[in-house]
């Protein structure tokens, strides 16, 4: 694919504006679940009345830093050059690219994400992460539509390589956490399912065609088989296959488009069994699986041969001609637990997903967690030096100790504003606000 002209710093920084109320509704991490943070609203603009304040000014605010966990070193050797290499010749030993699966991990929703993930790859000895994953916040249509300015990083990160690949999960109905009842859902897919709502997902194709990243994989409605989401499927699954169906054809019908969309249900019966909930081949591309370490006590061999497990998933999908896929997977209810790293790693690398993205942040994760330091040797071991050739094997060096950067403190009389993570980026620091500023209208 040819490189596609990229879009003037000028035009993503005029979003900001446009996109400040709409940051205020994003939260952080997949589905915004386990220890999600949700942003409250911003506060109404000020009437005619109150005097205006002077600009306020901003002072620099460093990233958090990121401190990987302990970890002992991966035990490989130095391979010898191949037979017939010249001396001081390049040699590239290894898996061939085809036994390479694509994979990243799931570091932030927003712009820290997309840094993230160049750190994470030095982490894993430059390892070539091809794989950038984002969530769109599901509180209302606004933002599942693709709020202004919250995707441009993303398509900028994805359109710098051509081989790599943007996972975007778009939730299927606003309020997508608000635990209703099965009562309500119904009624809602069953309006859905007449075509309510195309048009959300018409502007999303839209705004995704224009932001470059036509390609980008869809995860829709993810989990539909569980409880957790108001776009599950279990209070009628006949509404929830002819509304995916709906979305589909909608998001197709926007000219540029080349989606991929993955049909990505959790592990395990849960409230139904994501079979019932399958819209059809004609509609999915992609059957993933997001498949973490529980419930507590089950062994990965139970995992692999339970009902609806890993072995039905990769069943199911060659029955069906599709590739697999694993937009989340990680750690959670058996602790750090290494046994498992290494199975699921294994298991990814024998069965070959189109792509495998770890969720790395507390419980599941072993980058950004310190929670889990066996889980995080097995993991950098098996993927240090992964690129889109081959799996190298060279001597690793030990990263340097990570440092606490000094965090510069706002000028005097001056108060910061917290204005999330997404606009901060953009405005390359905190707003400070001075509070003397009335003084100065007398």
């Amino acid at each position: 694919m040819s490189s596609p002209q990229r879009r003037p710093r000028s035009r993503r920084l005029a979003v900001i504006a446009a996109g400040v109320a709409a940051s205020a509704a994003l939260t952080s991490g997949p589905g915004f679940a386990a220890g999600a943070e949700r942003v409250a609203d911003p506060p109404a603009p000020a009437t005619a009345a109150t005097p205006a304040p002077l600009a306020p000014v901003t002072f620099p605010v460093p990233a958090k830093p990121v401190t990987p966990p302990t970890v002992t070193e991966p035990s490989v050797k130095p391979v010898p050059p191949a037979a017939g290499a010249k001396p001081g010749e390049s040699t590239k030993p290894g898996k061939p690219v085809q036994d390479v699966p694509a994979f990243g991990a799931y570091l932030d929703y927003g712009p820290r994400g997309v840094a993230r993930i160049a750190e994470l790859s030095h982490w894993l000895g430059n390892a070539e992460l091809r794989v950038g994953h984002t969530y769109l916040p599901g509180d209302r249509w606004s933002n599942i539509e693709g709020a202004h300015g919250f995707l441009d990083v993303w398509a900028d990160w994805r359109t710098e390589k051509a081989d790599r690949m943007l996972v975007l999960n778009v939730p299927m109905m606003e309020r997508n956490e608000d635990d209703l009842s099965d009562t309500e859902v119904r009624l809602l897919l069953r309006r859905a399912a007449a075509g309510q709502f195309d048009e959300h997902y018409r502007a999303l194709a839209r705004r995704l065609v224009a932001l470059d990243v036509p390609d980008t994989v869809i995860v829709l409605g993810w989990e539909m088989n569980g409880t957790t989401y108001t776009h599950r499927c279990g209070p009628d699954p006949e509404s929830w296959k002819t509304y995916w169906n709906r979305i589909v054809t909608t998001m197709r019908a926007v000219p540029g488009q080349k989606f991929r969309f993955d049909f990505t249900p959790t592990r395990g019966r849960d409230a139904v069994p994501w079979t019932q909930c399958y819209p059809g081949d004609d509609t999915v591309d992609i059957i993933g699986m997001d498949s973490y370490d529980q419930p507590r006590g089950l062994t990965f061999d139970e995992q692999v041969k339970e009902p609806y497990g890993l072995q039905e998933h990769v069943d199911f999908a060659k029955a069906h001609g599709k590739p697999i896929s694993y937009p989340e997977w990680g750690l959670f209810r058996n602790g750090d637990n290494s046994a498992y790293m290494r199975r699921m790693l294994a298991w990814m690398d024998e069965h070959k997903p189109l792509y495998n993205t770890l969720t790395d942040y507390c419980p599941h994760g072993v980058w950004q967690c310190g929670d889990n330091p066996e889980s995080s040797r097995i993991y950098r071991s098996m993927l240090f030096g992964r690129t889109d050739g081959t799996v190298p094997q060279p001597t690793p060096t030990k990263p340097p100790a990570p440092t606490t950067p000094t965090v510069p403190l706002p000028p005097t009389n001056c108060s910061p504003l917290d204005l999330g993570d997404w606009v901060e980026y953009w405005l390359g620091g905190k707003l400070c606000l001075r509070f003397d500023w009335w003084s100065r209208t007398r």
